[in-house]
């Protein structure tokens, strides 16, 4: 049988198995898909080749350890991990931004805001984070999808409005829905979200 009749599922099967060209056919199959995805997020080339090499590797490394489980679609798993590698990379872009004191009349290294949190506020505030990303998983796709890209890649309502194909109002309601679906699973879920 030629492998592009196959379904994802057979050809993951089959390089589980050890047949490396079905890996291939998945790639051919989904590249663009997966590439253009990336490339909207990250609007840069060189960024998005990277990050589309990136997810396949860890795509590799994922079946061969036996993390891909079928419920769903093969390709909707692959952009999740490129959708996690590029939160993570702008994470770290956020995290290298450094400020430089002579660019400002006031001293900002004394200013609170850029004080070092103690270990305790640390392991406080991701463990808030960490709640939130859990709690953002149970969103409707196109909430969640606002929330990512406002708070997790910082990027305005109209760039959200441009990448999504919908209207700055569209973007703003969809977010004003998800948070009142956040308040809504933090009451349920009995959560304390404060730095006490």
């Amino acid at each position: 049988m030629k492998k592009s009749k196959l379904t994802d599922h057979e050809l993951v099967t089959q390089f589980i198995g050890g047949k490396q060209s079905s890996f291939e056919t998945l790639v051919k199959r989904h590249k663009d898909k997966v590439y253009t995805y990336i490339l909207l997020m990250v609007k840069n080339e060189h960024l998005a080749h990277d990050i589309f090499q990136e997810t396949f590797i860890k795509v590799v490394k994922s079946l061969h350890a036996g993390k891909y489980q079928e419920n769903g679609k093969f390709i909707s798993w692959v952009v999740r991990i490129a959708h996690n590698l590029i939160i993570d990379h702008f994470r770290k872009e956020k995290q290298k931004k450094t400020f430089s004191n002579d660019e400002y009349e006031i001293d900002i290294f004394n200013s609170p805001r850029f004080s070092d949190n103690t270990i305790e506020e640390d392991i406080i505030h991701e463990q808030i984070m960490s709640d939130v990303r859990q709690l953002v998983e149970f969103l409707p796709d196109e909430q969640k999808e606002v929330i990512v890209l406002r708070h997790f890649m910082d990027l305005s309502f109209k760039e959200i409005s441009e990448q999504t194909n919908v209207s700055i109002n569209t973007a703003l309601g969809r977010m004003r829905y998800a948070l009142i679906n956040l308040r809504k699973l933090v009451e349920e879920k009995n959560l304390s979200l404060t730095v006490a």
